[in-house]
């Protein structure tokens, strides 16, 4: 079971357009974030819930996503989740947690990709 520790995995849409960043050695990195939607009723009503994940995948998986993810397409991604901290110009220290992306799968239809 050492394998199940901090493993994510999610099904959801894609947000905004993925952003792609490549470094002098040729790797690339891309991030972009993904909308998963839960839904219960309160009383009697139906309510949806939208959680928002911030996405980061490197190297083979951060072409894929370049080359055939576009903002609203439903993906599931399989992956783990970091912490990582920076400092405000202001000099205040903020933590963003992303889930490391180590695959990915297409799901719904080929409307909005793109090659």
């Amino acid at each position: 079971m050492s394998n199940l520790r901090n493993q994510v995995q999610l099904i959801g849409n894609v947000g905004n357009a993925p952003e792609t960043t490549t470094f002098e050695s040729g790797k690339k990195v891309c991030r972009l974030s993904l909308a998963t939607n839960e839904y219960y009723k309160r009383e009697g009503e139906k309510v949806q819930d939208t959680q928002w994940h911030n996405l980061v995948a490197w190297g083979k998986q951060a072409e894929l996503i370049e080359n055939y993810v576009s903002k609203g397409k439903e993906i599931a991604v399989q992956g783990k989740l970091t912490t990582r901290s920076y400092e405000t110009e202001e000099g205040n220290k903020k933590y963003v947690t992303e889930v490391l992306v180590n695959e990915i799968l297409f799901l719904g239809n080929n409307e909005n990709t793109h090659e």
